[in-house]
């Protein structure tokens, strides 16, 4: 498969999983606001971060080796496992979709074309249902101690940061990556439906049926 359409999806493909590794990697998903507050505070998905008024920063991992149980909320403990596990199956489905590229053209590259297609559909559920339950950790003890009066869906003394902007933007497009693997292949994935529910019929009626369609109308 050597398509316009299907060398960009696999291209975005790759791209949204950077981005959304990078994204759910980075501490700036929420951000103490510096010209408020005597330190910088910044969370994520994955890290603590803080900067002292000395620009001492210094991070440490929620989700290190064996201390899961150090993620402050349940909330953000249940984003930790459903961005992840979403990031993994898009990783999954980019590897299909570059698969895909050496497929001669035909029905298995068009299965290729709609497995990898499903499985980024549900990458995007996924991934967006962690995101979601994300600022409901916004009122753990330990995001309040730096934030203020925080709470769920308000940030208090702290602010929205970029890492979490970036994240929603990739799962936002990520969106798209199905309605491309279906036009992959130059052929609709409805095709591939037609072609197993509807095969084609050989034998007597078979030329009975190409007979009555051949066959021209007298006046």
């Amino acid at each position: 498969m050597f398509s316009c359409i299907g060398c960009f999806w696999v291209l975005l493909s790759s791209a949204l999983v950077a981005i959304c590794s990078y994204s759910f990697a980075t501490p700036a998903w929420i951000v103490k606001d510096p010209l408020r507050n005597e330190a910088t505070v910044s969370f994520g998905l994955l890290w603590h971060c803080s900067e002292s008024m000395d620009h001492m920063y210094s991070c440490y991992s929620f989700a290190g080796l064996g201390k899961f149980a150090e993620i402050p909320s349940v909330s953000w403990q249940a984003s930790v496992v459903l961005c992840c596990g979403g990031c993994v199956l898009l990783a999954l489905s980019s590897m299909l979709a570059f698969i895909t590229i050496f497929l001669p053209s035909g029905a298995c590259e068009r299965r290729a074309c709609v497995l990898a297609g499903y499985v980024q559909m549900v990458s995007v559920f996924i991934m967006g249902s962690g995101l979601l339950v994300y600022p409901f950790g916004l009122n753990s003890s330990l995001v309040k101690s730096f934030c203020g009066n925080s709470d769920i869906y308000n940030a208090g003394e702290c602010q929205i940061g970029w890492g979490y902007m970036l994240a929603i933007v990739g799962v936002m497009l990520t969106i798209f990556l199905p309605f491309f693997a279906n036009e992959g292949t130059g052929t609709p994935a409805c095709t591939l439906l037609a072609e197993v529910k509807c095969p084609p019929q050989t034998g007597p009626k078979a030329l009975s049926s190409s007979m009555l369609y051949n066959t021209p109308l007298h006046r």
